[in-house]
């Protein structure tokens, strides 16, 4: 059985799912019915990472960081306030009357979670995923203001290319291409 980094598996199957769920979310206010056959084909092009990298992961035999569970511990520290952040962020933008902006807010914070995790999993690429992610949103407001579409949707297509093309070129590197 091949040795195989058990935190690549995993971040490869994350970005995957992730991604399927950005299309979904952008499906919330597509800007005509047409584009929802494109979507859901994102959907399920996200699968495939997923599929992989889970696969991959349980065949795993090696130990990763947080699979040899040494730095458990900083990656909850990572991702707990990411969490805190997003759901505090969505309530205040509901509060506000301004929910429109919660999936530009929430990619936002997803993005800026990958600097921590890219030292943590010792991922470099990870700091390029977090760049596109936090620069994103702000391109998505613009232009969804700009063309008439939902901010969602404007959101979602960009954060869900953007884990689908990272997740495939994982797998590949979990293929060794």
């Amino acid at each position: 059985m091949e040795i195989v980094d058990f935190d690549l598996a995993v971040t490869t199957a994350v970005f995957g799912l992730f991604s399927f769920a950005w299309f979904g979310w952008a499906q919330e206010r597509p800007p005509a019915d047409r584009v929802r056959w494109a979507l859901g084909a994102g959907s399920l092009l996200a699968l495939g990472p997923t599929v992989y990298g889970v696969m991959r992961a349980l065949d795993s035999r090696s130990e990763g960081a947080i699979a040899a569970g040494d730095d458990l511990g900083t990656y909850l520290i990572v991702v707990g306030p990411e969490f805190a952040l997003a759901l505090v962020g969505a309530i205040v933008l509901r509060v506000v009357d301004r929910s429109e902006y919660t999936s530009a807010w929430i990619c936002l914070v997803v993005g800026a979670h990958f600097f921590p995790l890219a030292s943590l999993l010792n991922q470099p690429i990870l700091y390029l995923v977090g760049v596109l992610l936090c620069a994103w949103p702000f391109l998505a407001v613009r232009g969804a203001h700009r063309r008439d579409v939902s901010i969602s949707f404007a959101t979602g297509v960009g954060a869900g290319v953007c884990l689908l093309f990272f997740g495939v070129v994982l797998a590949l590197t979990l293929i060794g291409v």
